[in-house]
């Protein structure tokens, strides 16, 4: 039987923004390995239909993004217990029979980008406020307490979503009113957006920002632009700044190294390509 070229891609709606291509695309010419990343641009309807299909053609997995993370979960054989505890993957591995695994990997790029440009960060000084309630902010939540962070400081635009999660993660998570976000900057030894405010395209994050103290660790998940109003902020008040970018380059290595056999390395060259 002749050996497939291994495919992997990453599905969403849109799909043109996405880095990932460029990202897997290089590691694979950097570590000479046989195989091809591919974009694909899937409509909600047509998700099954597509996830169906994939292993039949020489598909060993994908990344899931906007606005599949939730809806994959119901078409997967097996889910990660990061996954379920999230409520959306993604990542997935396609076994040879065609069953789906599905795992997510956001908590951990999240970490193991803060380690790789934050080594001094501690997690137990003290609260970490985190700005959303999304599907993102949802896996950050979960990085952090497994992380040690003894109090979350939630708030987002629409309470209800806050006090959803909360409600669903604990006494761990205490709510703040949006119009009070600023206040909790005052309090916290980490501060994290998983909101899309301060994107290019998307609305200013309008949270009033003096109350960050120098020493306090700021993070962005947005990564275009690289350094936003909230990061530039931050190191004007003498925060220790992380941007987004490398998130999205470390959630990657777990899918990668399941698909292509190879952990690959994230590093300044990586960034680099990535970034264009």
């Amino acid at each position: 039987m002749k050996q497939k070229i291994p495919l992997a891609g990453v599905i969403g709606s849109p799909i043109a923004q996405s880095k990932s291509p460029r990202l897997h695309r290089h590691w694979l010419r950097r570590y000479g390995l046989r195989g091809d990343y591919v974009p694909l641009h899937v409509e909600p309807e047509n998700l099954e239909t597509v996830l169906r299909a994939m292993p039949k053609m020489g598909f060993v997995g994908a990344n899931v993004t906007i606005p599949h993370k939730v809806a994959v979960m119901q078409f997967a054989d097996q889910i990660s217990d990061r996954a379920t505890l999230v409520g959306a993957a993604n990542t997935l591995i396609f076994k040879d029979d065609g069953r789906i695994f599905a795992d997510n990997t956001d908590g951990y790029g999240f970490m193991a980008n803060l380690r790789q440009q934050a080594p001094e960060w501690d997690p137990k000084a003290g609260p970490a406020a985190v700005l959303g309630a999304g599907g993102a902010a949802r896996a950050i939540i979960v990085a952090l307490a497994d992380a040690g962070v003894t109090e979350i400081l939630l708030s987002n635009r629409t309470r209800a979503k806050a006090d959803a999660l909360r409600s669903e993660f604990g006494a761990r998570i205490r709510v703040v009113d949006w119009v009070q976000a600023g206040n909790m900057l005052e309090d916290a030894t980490t501060v994290v957006n998983t909101t899309s405010l301060g994107m290019v395209g998307q609305p200013d994050l309008r949270v009033p920002l003096d109350g960050l103290r120098a020493g306090t660790l700021v993070t962005d998940l947005v990564y275009n632009p690289l350094r936003t109003p909230l990061l530039e902020a931050a190191q004007a008040a003498g925060c220790v700044t992380v941007d987004g970018l490398g998130m999205l380059l470390h959630q990657g290595v777990p899918g990668f190294e399941r698909w292509f056999g190879t952990r690959p390395e994230v590093d300044e060259e990586t960034r680099r390509v990535v970034l264009g």
